[in-house]
Order: structure tokens, then sequence, then C-alpha cells
């Protein structure tokens, strides 16, 4: 499973949103809102490379960073450790501890009603 910290998943978001960027661009896109300054965009973007999460590609003369892991490859992994941590696996305590501790909106009640006809639905 790929270990993305919060401030490279920035990076990756930016990436993912955008398309293939220079170093440059993701200093302006992400760490300037960030106060990060080039070095430490530069530090995110080689981590990145190192863990495999990016590739450099040498464009009209530009070095430009995409993403080699799709925001769903990538969720879906956050997603099912957090799962597996948390909650052994299960996604039912899951959906209690949100429905516990954060009151649900009509509209989710609604989604998560949906959610559970389809999946029914496909048995």
């Amino acid at each position: 499973m790929l270990r993305i910290s919060p401030a490279e998943s920035q990076i990756m978001a930016a990436l993912w949103e955008e398309g293939p960027l220079t170093a440059d661009e993701l200093v302006r896109k992400v760490g300037q809102p960030q106060d990060w300054g080039e070095a430490t965009v530069k530090t995110l973007i080689n981590r990145l490379m190192k863990k495999k999460a990016l590739v450099s590609e040498k464009s009209e003369g530009r070095t430009r960073y995409r993403p080699l892991v799709s925001r769903e490859a990538y969720v879906t992994s956050e997603s099912q450790g957090l799962l597996d941590r948390l909650f052994s696996g299960q996604v039912a305590p899951l959906v209690a501890h949100f429905a516990e501790h954060r009151a649900l909106s009509p509209e989710d009640v609604a989604r998560l009603k949906r959610l559970i006809a389809e999946l029914d639905d496909g048995d």
C-alpha cells in the first residue's frame, strides 16, 4: 500500500486536478497557499518520485510531473487502510461510528439507503 503524507497528498491533488505540472507550477498552486518555499515543494516531489507515485517527463524543454497513481486507486487504498486499522475491515461499524458522532443530514441518510438498496439488488 502506498503511504502518502498529508503534505504529499496536496501535491498529488494538484496533479490529479490539473494534469502534468512543472515544479514552478506546483510551487504556485500548492506551495504558495501553504506558505511552502520552492525547496519544500521539490522535496515533496522527490519523495513522491521515490515512492513511485509520480514520474517526471521532459516536454518542450521543461520537466513536468504526472501521477502514476490514480486518485481512485489512492482513495480506495487509504479507505481500506482506515477501515482495516480502525474497524477491523468492517464497513458497518464505520458507518455506525459516524452516525453516532456526527449528525447525518437527510440527504446523507437518503444516499446511504440508496447505496444499500443498490447493493441488495446486486445479490
